[in-house]
């Protein structure tokens, strides 16, 4: 058995004395894991950074082995990814997220807003907004998905400013105010015809309402807990955003 794809590195583990093993969101194959023969290396360490983007070959006897991946280097941006708190955590916590898909599962969409992500994660605003964006993806992905395009009440498209935590549906100012307490809030940079980026409360009404429904449906059932590095890209991120003037925000 043998593949080529392109991935983005998520970690490596020690694997005897000199190899370890890798785990890569490939394009076509989904998250995969391989061993790398001297991936212990002074050459082959850089670039076996999570964040990395690199070409890789896999070989196997049989589809179900573990398998071996050759490593060509394609974008090192692992170095520039260690200079803030919100890109270290980031590159993290997206790890952490795939992790809930099935491996080998392939996901090209997802592989591809991760590549977005990690262009973008030097300005906490954007980073943010595309976090929340990739957490209701993987959401999606799971069989989760929220309805944010159309009041759960009405069916209006307008005016959506609540979700229900029952249903995962939209609810329009109007309709949910009578359970405003009971409800989730809808930042506006999800609604379908934003034009406005997101500000600080947008984005941390868009981490609790993501964190919501990964913890109903993803976390509880399987006796887990978020990661550990998401709470301290939102903590990062938020921080970053409240200290930095409203105008273009760059760490």
């Amino acid at each position: 058995m043998q593949w080529s794809d392109e991935a983005i590195v998520l970690g490596v583990r020690r694997h005897g004395e000199t190899s370890v093993i890798a785990e890569m969101m490939t394009r076509a194959h989904g998250r995969h894991l391989g061993v790398v023969r001297s991936g212990r290396t002074r050459t082959m360490q850089p670039v076996l950074q999570p964040g990395n983007s690199v070409a890789v070959t896999w070989r196997a006897r049989l589809d179900e082995h573990l398998g071996e991946f050759r490593i060509e280097p394609l974008q090192l941006r692992a170095g520039r990814l260690m200079e803030t708190a919100v890109a270290v955590y980031g590159v993290q916590a997206m790890a952490a997220l795939l992790r809930f898909l099935p491996e080998r599962d392939p996901h090209a969409h997802l592989y591809d807003m991760l590549g977005v992500i990690l262009e973008h994660l030097e300005d906490p605003r954007d980073a943010g907004e595309l976090f929340v964006r990739f957490e209701l993806a993987v959401l999606e992905d799971l069989g989760f998905g929220l309805d944010l395009a159309r009041c759960a009440a009405t069916g209006a498209a307008e005016e959506l400013v609540f979700v229900s935590p029952k249903s995962g549906r939209a609810v329009s100012r109007d309709a949910g105010a009578p359970w405003a307490d009971k409800m989730l809030a809808l930042p506006a940079f999800l609604a379908r015809q934003a034009s406005t980026a997101a500000d600080r409360q947008a984005l941390s009404d868009g981490f609790r309402l993501t964190a919501f429904f990964l913890n109903r449906h993803v976390c509880e059932p399987r006796g887990l807990q978020l990661s550990s590095a998401r709470d301290g890209f939102v903590q990062a991120t938020l921080k970053a955003l409240a200290s930095a003037p409203s105008s273009a925000i760059t760490e």
